[in-house]
């Protein structure tokens, strides 16, 4: 199993849970961010200066099976990106084991 975890730009949080259902990945969790990136220099808008070193971000946390990890990551991918500084980042890890506490299953099975 994998876990697949995510910071996207909220606009984009849409797209990207749409993606995943179609694909197949229908639980996951999220939370509203703010973190810090590269990009040191401001933004100009109607001839304001708006700061951009605090970056409201989504970020989602994804458990999946092996098989699924490729298909996951593809997704992602392609429904967050805008080819623009700061659309994000993807991690992934290993997960050694997975309980399902209603049943006390364990394993790959439980993600089903």
């Amino acid at each position: 199993m994998k876990k697949i975890e995510t910071i996207i730009r909220k606009s984009k949080f849409s797209a990207v849970k749409k993606a995943l259902h179609e694909v197949g990945v229908n639980f996951f969790s999220y939370w509203d961010v703010t973190g810090l990136g590269n990009e040191k220099e401001g933004h100009v808008y109607r001839g304001v200066s708006y700061s951009t070193s605090d970056i409201q971000r989504r970020y989602l946390s994804i458990i999946v099976n092996d098989d699924f990890e490729e298909v996951t990551i593809d997704t992602i991918l392609k429904s967050a990106a805008t080819g623009e500084v700061g659309d994000g980042k993807i991690f992934v890890s290993e997960i050694s084991e997975c309980y399902r506490i209603r049943t006390g299953e364990k394993g790959a099975k439980t993600l089903k």
